[in-house]
């Protein structure tokens, strides 16, 4: 019972996860085309610097050490499941893109942004497609 407790607040963090990943790169668009120095700008510091130091890193943060507590649980045959190698990959892969949104919500703190809107937009497709790849292999279990 206490697993599927563990489970159910592995998935909510996951969700605030990707809640902030998905939302901190649609901050950097707007915050992009706005002036450096502008009442606007330094709005966009505060929410980007919130976002990802109450919700994007504590979310992270918690969704791993749950899938931890999951993998070591006993539930997964380590060298049967080759789903959850590929899944480990790409949950690693999103654990880098969190760690390039933390770079540039630095930049831009510091008035260091030297990309354009359209950057981040195409950012932003990123932790998606991941995302997807990450719920397919862990509903489907293809391998």
């Amino acid at each position: 019972m206490l697993l599927l407790y563990v489970k159910a607040f592995h998935v909510i963090a996951i969700i605030a996860w990707m809640a902030g990943l998905l939302y901190l790169p649609r901050l950097f668009v707007y915050h992009a085309t706005s002036k450096e120095g502008s009442e606007q700008s330094e709005t966009f510091k505060v929410m980007e610097r919130r976002l990802l130091r109450y919700i994007t890193t504590p979310a992270m943060l918690a969704s791993w050490a749950l899938g931890l507590i999951l993998a070591f649980s006993g539930a997964l045959d380590w060298s049967a499941d080759g789903w959850f190698h590929a899944k480990l990959i790409l949950v690693l892969a999103l654990s880098a893109f969190h760690g390039l949104l933390a770079v540039w919500t630095k930049d831009f703190a510091l008035d260091r942004n030297t990309r354009p809107a359209r950057f981040y937009r195409l950012a932003n497709e990123i932790p998606t497609l991941l995302m997807i790849g990450i719920v397919i292999l862990v509903v489907v279990r293809p391998f």
